[in-house]
């Protein structure tokens, strides 16, 4: 996506209405995610190291949670949280929902984030550029992954759940899957 298009923003009146809505069914999913990404992709949680043993504080900043990735190879978690109760972290990486999803489908340049203020990294930066150099390497597709979440029918759901991300992040301007990058210019 051209750094010229500014990042998209979650609506305030979606995200209000977040504040008041349960937590639950989010927590169930990303719960269930760090596991199936530790199963499908080894070699990214192989290549964190030292640092995989790390909790990172995931703040889409223009949400009411956030998400706690402790990506221990033999015990990954991936809570979402109200941002009041986030807890300890070592390494805490914001920034706009569109922008942090962005750089795990490579539509956004890290650096190019960080130095235009729209991405904030705090705590340690060691842990953050290893997490962002093994999700780098592995391509992940969130679209993939989360059809990986229905098991057997993994097959069936991933063309149309890329084909319904691609299509939503056309209209919405957020790189919702790997290889879309927004909005058609």
């Amino acid at each position: 996506m051209s750094r010229e298009t500014p990042i998209p923003i979650f609506p305030a009146a979606g995200a209000a209405a977040l504040r008041h809505l349960p937590l639950w069914p989010l927590a169930l999913a990303a719960g269930r995610l760090a596991p199936s990404l530790v199963r499908r992709h080894e070699k990214m949680f192989a290549r964190l190291g030292e640092q995989a043993e790390k909790t990172f504080l995931i703040d889409p900043a223009d949400l009411p949670f956030v998400f706690v990735l402790s990506p221990r190879p033999d015990r990954p978690r991936l809570d979402t949280v109200r941002r009041e109760a986030a807890g300890h972290w070592d390494a805490r990486v914001a920034g706009p929902l569109a922008a942090l999803i962005g750089l795990v489908h490579g539509a956004y340049d890290g650096d190019a984030l960080f130095f235009s203020r729209d991405l904030v990294i705090e705590g340690d930066t060691e842990a953050v550029l290893a997490l962002r150099n093994a999700i780098d390497n592995e391509e992940i597709d969130l679209a993939r992954e989360a059809s990986a979440l229905l098991g057997p029918l993994e097959t069936i759901a991933t063309g149309p759940a890329r084909r319904l991300a691609g299509a939503l992040g056309r209209w919405t301007g957020v790189a919702l899957t790997r290889g879309e990058n927004g909005p058609l210019t």
